[in-house]
């Protein structure tokens, strides 16, 4: 999640930046695991989500000692319950999607949403996009083509699902675009989080199974590692070029992979490691073109 920065404030340290986002990149292919591993031990999706919204939200609890009521103010309700909205959506329909596919599969097609969130950004913001940044668009969408190969592999449900998945998370991208314009990461963590947590109570009620003992501490370990994702990739974006952050994130990849082939013996094609490289690239080119627009931008404002 990019870091809100005053436009005097430079980032200079792109090794620490490097080393945050590898750790981010770790902890996020983390959450995916646990999520596959209790899916696959039996437990509803939906209590899943519930257990990592609830963990997560507990493990961020101090916070609110710590900041106080500052923590929970902002004058962007109505965008925090559309981003509520949007990533429940985009939560749901991911964590169906690994309990139904390999994780490595599933993280791969999550690539694309950079690639949604710049088609998302014209048709909501009306943001005026280039033909550079259509380029890479498009090149993201080839590269989507060669992970899914449609007419020759079949289009399970869990692929359909975490198309559906990432499209919500470019729609959450544009959502958070606007509120880092005024709130800080970590608010921003902590309220959707917050929000979050009521609405899924419900359907999990429903679904309820108590965990087997040897499921509790993995879904204890939901909250910090979500939660230490989260803070990390922030730091990131906080100690170097958004651009070289982004360009990072395909460590996801094979992290994801690793714990799946330690854990459940699961692998991926060459295909889907070049489709997702060439997802990759066009998401990391527009970071770089955002980027460049921003100092552009924060240029003639002086």
């Amino acid at each position: 999640m990019p870091v809100s920065r005053n436009s005097t404030q430079r980032p200079d340290n792109p090794i620490a930046g490097i080393l945050w986002m590898l750790a981010a990149c770790c902890f996020v292919a983390g959450i995916s695991i646990i999520a596959r591993y209790a899916a696959k031990a039996g437990m509803p999706p939906m209590q899943i989500v519930f257990l990592r919204i609830l963990f997560a939200l507990i493990t961020m609890l101090p916070l609110l000692f710590w900041r106080g009521r500052s923590l929970i103010q902002t004058n962007h309700w109505p965008v925090f319950f559309i981003r509520v909205i949007s990533g429940l959506a985009a939560m749901i329909t991911w964590f169906i999607a690994v309990a139904l596919e390999p994780v490595g599969k599933i993280t791969a097609i999550s690539f694309m949403a950079p690639v949604f969130a710049t088609v998302l950004a014209v048709l909501l913001l009306r943001e005026a996009v280039h033909v550079r940044r259509w380029l890479a668009t498009i090149t993201g969408f080839i590269g989507a083509l060669v992970v899914l190969r449609p007419g020759f592999l079949e289009l399970t449900t869990g692929v359909w699902l975490a198309l559906v998945s990432a499209l919500f998370m470019g729609f959450s991208t544009v959502l958070v675009k606007r509120l880092t314009a005024n709130d800080d990461p970590v608010r921003i963590v902590f309220i959707t989080t917050l929000l979050m947590t009521p609405p899924m109570l419900i359907p999990a009620i429903m679904v309820w199974q108590w965990p087997e003992a040897h499921l509790w501490l993995p879904l204890l370990a939901f909250g910090p590692v979500a939660t230490l994702g989260h803070v990390f990739m922030a730091q990131a974006y906080a100690a170097a070029d958004a651009s070289l952050v982004a360009s990072l994130d395909f460590a996801r990849l094979p992290f994801a992979v690793s714990f799946g082939y330690a854990l459940f013996g699961e692998t991926i094609d060459m295909w889907t490691w070049i489709g997702a490289g060439i997802i990759s690239m066009a998401g990391v080119y527009i970071a770089h073109r955002e980027n460049t627009l921003r100092r552009q931008r924060n240029r003639e404002q002086r």
